[in-house]
């Protein structure tokens, strides 16, 4: 099992998704499902099983120390105790212990495998951890058994929808659609969902029912603005986002994606101001910083472009783009070397990007290095190549493949 060390980091293309999918709706999934009633209680001798109630009460409590305390001792005593095991990841789970979380849970499925709600706990924990594609099967098990059950229907949706798998995210979510017409994240991902699929009528109309389940406010402002910068139907989300921003200015992820929306448009001065505002409101979100570093570098300051990356990576060390920002602050300066250390960090985190490779090649060159260097330009045109056919599939479909006719 992959544990958060070595858990795929969200995308670039990402960003913004996850942060803006963490609402009320999604946390309560997080909190209410993950109980250790779903596994069976231990049989076994009456100490453990006080033992395990007590622990238990102290969970719900939200005693953390004493609960873990207690499942413990309940596993001294009985070392085959799914529930105990269960309960163990629950409290791992509250308490953000997101890898020790799914190595209990583990254990409980592997003593009780044919109790779903340790995959649906598994799935949450994968969930938390941002590895979609480890929560799927999970969430995907509970509904083979449980199939009309709904919170593990719609966080598999989610999960689909942050892979930017749109197909399987409406086959998921639309059966839900009558029962969460008023969720305005369910409606934002499924309206996102239609519109990368081309379906343009039932986009428009799973948008228009999120003005009406969200009313004018600058939270649902800024979903549709988020939905259309995504969709890049660019004016539209502008009107969306310059709303949000002006109903609230502490919003938080208003002035990120009006900044990104911005500097998409080519308008560099407008994109820093709100990137510095939204530095203000959320200054322990690394995006902003980042954005702002690549306006620096383009207006060539490559002091500050520098500092916003490093501020960046401060935050979260595993940002490829700030990596790959140091690194062409170093080449300006003169330092391939050093830039070669920064583009093997950031290919290491995301080594799909043909751009890094490209990037980490010009390094290369202007170290003397063309045999390197033309290793990562070969790197880069696979890459590129493959981006080029999954463009066709999307847009073509997948073409049969040739058939040879008999003599």
């Amino acid at each position: 099992m992959i544990h958060p060390s070595d858990a795929p980091q969200v995308s670039h293309r990402e960003r913004g998704r996850w942060e803006m999918l963490s609402r009320p709706r999604l946390i309560s999934f997080l909190v209410l499902l993950a109980t250790p009633g779903l596994c069976t209680e231990p049989s076994r001798p009456q100490e453990p099983k006080t033992l395990f109630e007590e622990a238990q009460r102290a969970l719900a409590a939200g005693d953390y120390a004493s609960a873990e305390k207690g499942f413990r001792e309940v596993l001294k005593l009985d070392s085959q105790s799914a529930a105990a095991y269960s309960g163990l990841g629950v409290v791992y789970l509250r308490t953000e212990k997101i890898n020790s979380a799914i190595k209990a849970f583990e254990a409980a499925k592997k003593i009780a495998p044919q109790v779903v709600g340790i995959d649906l706990n598994l799935g949450l924990a994968f969930y938390k951890q941002q590895n979609f594609r480890h929560a799927i099967p999970h969430f995907g098990r509970v509904l083979e058994v449980r199939p009309q059950d709904v919170q593990p229907r719609y966080l598999k949706g989610m999960c689909h929808f942050m892979l930017d798998e749109y197909e399987l995210t409406v086959q998921t979510l639309e059966p839900l659609l009558a029962k969460e017409k008023t969720d305005l994240d369910f409606l934002f991902v499924l309206g996102i969902a239609y519109g990368k699929l081309k379906r343009t009528d039932q986009s428009s109309r799973t948008f228009a029912q999120l003005v009406r389940a969200g009313g004018d406010t600058a939270h649902m402002h800024l979903l549709l603005g988020k939905a259309y910068l995504d969709l890049y139907a660019n004016q539209k989300a502008r009107a969306e986002l310059e709303k949000a921003v002006a109903g609230d200015p502490k919003l938080p992820y208003a002035h990120y994606n009006l900044g990104v929306l911005y500097q998409r448009l080519g308008m560099l001065e407008q994109a820093a101001a709100q990137f510095d505002q939204e530095i203000v409101v959320s200054p322990q979100e690394p995006w902003s910083y980042e954005n702002r570093g690549a306006i620096y570098l383009d207006q060539g300051n490559p002091e500050d472009a520098a500092r916003m990356f490093r501020e960046a990576l401060a935050i979260n060390p595993k940002m490829p783009l700030s990596l790959g920002g140091l690194g062409k602050v170093c080449v300006r300066k003169g330092n391939p070397r050093e830039a070669i250390a920064y583009f093997k960090r950031a290919i290491a985190i995301q080594a799909d990007s043909a751009n890094l490779h490209v990037q980490l090649g010009q390094a290369y060159l202007k170290a003397g290095l063309r045999a390197e260097a033309e290793k990562q330009f070969a790197a880069a045109g696979k890459l590129q190549g493959r981006a080029r056919e999954r463009q066709e599939e999307n847009l073509f479909g997948k073409l049969p493949a040739p058939q040879v006719a008999a003599p």
